[in-house]
C-alpha cells in the first residue's frame, strides 16, 4: 500500500480512480515513519512521460517492491547492481541510479554507468536486482538535465523490442511537423529527404504507426517489419475492394 501511495503521488498509475486517491492521501498522513520515508523516496524519484497509448503487446510487470529499492537508493545515493535478463542473457551491471521515469506502460531508471561515464535509461522489466546494493556516490548532473526528455530521445535508438531507420521522401521539419517528439528522432539527409529512428513493441505497431505519416516512405529493414507494412497494404487493398 505504501508502494502504491507513493506512485500515485508521483504520477498517474492506471487503475488508480480519483475517489481511491483521495483515500490514499489520507491514508498517506497516518503511516508510520518507515512507510512514510518509502513513500517520499517513491514520490520524489519518479517522473512522468507524456499520455500513453495503446498496444498489441501485454504490459510488462514490475515489482512495486523492485520501484520502492530503486527509490531509496536514488534519494541515498547508492549504486545497485543489476543483472540484465533481456533475451536470455545475463549482463551484469553497477548503476548510480538518478530518477524512475513512467512512460509508455514502462518503467524506466536513468543512471550513470562510473566504469564508462555513460547515462542511459534502463528497462526495469529488462532488470534484476541483486544484494546487497553497492557504495554511495556522489551525484553528477545530467547533460542537458531534463530527465524525461533524455528517455524520450535515448528509447527511440535503444528501449523499445523494435527498432527500425525509416526513410521518409520529405524535408526533417515537415516529419517533426507530423509527429509527437515521443514516437522517435527524425535525421536530415537533405533537403528533400530525412530518416525517421523509431520503434515499438512490434512490428505491427511500428507499421501502423509509419502509415499515419501522410508522407511517402521506404522500409527496408528489419525483415519482420517489411513483412508487417506488406501484410497491412495488403489488408487495406482488400478493403477497397
Amino acid at each position: 500500500m505504501a508502494v502504491a501511495v507513493g506512485l500515485r503521488a508521483g504520477t498517474a498509475v492506471q487503475g488508480i480512480e480519483e475517489t481511491s486517491a483521495r483515500a490514499l492521501a489520507k491514508l498517506e498522513h497516518v503511516l508510520p515513519h518507515r512507510l512514510q520515508r518509502r513513500v517520499n523516496a517513491l514520490r520524489d524519484a519518479v517522473t512522468a512521460g507524456p499520455e500513453n497509448t495503446a498496444s498489441n503487446v501485454d504490459d510488462p510487470v514490475v515489482d512495486p517492491s523492485l520501484l520502492a529499492e530503486v527509490a531509496a537508493a536514488i534519494r541515498d545515493h547508492v549504486e545497485l547492481r543489476f543483472d540484465d535478463t533481456r533475451d536470455g542473457r545475463e549482463d551484469r551491471l553497477q548503476l548510480e541510479p538518478y530518477r524512475l521515469v513512467s512512460w509508455q506502460r514502462r518503467w524506466f531508471v536513468v543512471a550513470r554507468d562510473p566504469r564508462s561515464d555513460s547515462w542511459a535509461p534502463y528497462r526495469l522489466d529488462w532488470l534484476r536486482l541483486r544484494q546487497p546494493a553497492g557504495r554511495r556516490f556522489t551525484p553528477h548532473p545530467l547533460p542537458g538535465g531534463d530527465y524525461t526528455a533524455f528517455v524520450l530521445r535515448e528509447v527511440a535508438f535503444s528501449g523499445w523490442s523494435v527498432h527500425a531507420r525509416i526513410a521518409v521522401d520529405a524535408p526533417a521539419e515537415d516529419v517533426l511537423a507530423r509527429i509527437n517528439p515521443t514516437v522517435g528522432v527524425v535525421e536530415s539527409v537533405d533537403a528533400q529527404h530525412c530518416v525517421l529512428v523509431t520503434g515499438g513493441d512490434s512490428v505491427e505497431i511500428v507499421a501502423a504507426y509509419i502509415g499515419m505519416l501522410g508522407l511517402d516512405f521506404h522500409v527496408t529493414e528489419p525483415p519482420e517489419l517489411v513483412q508487417a507494412v506488406a501484410a497491412l497494404s495488403e489488408r487495406y487493398r482488400r478493403a477497397l475492394r
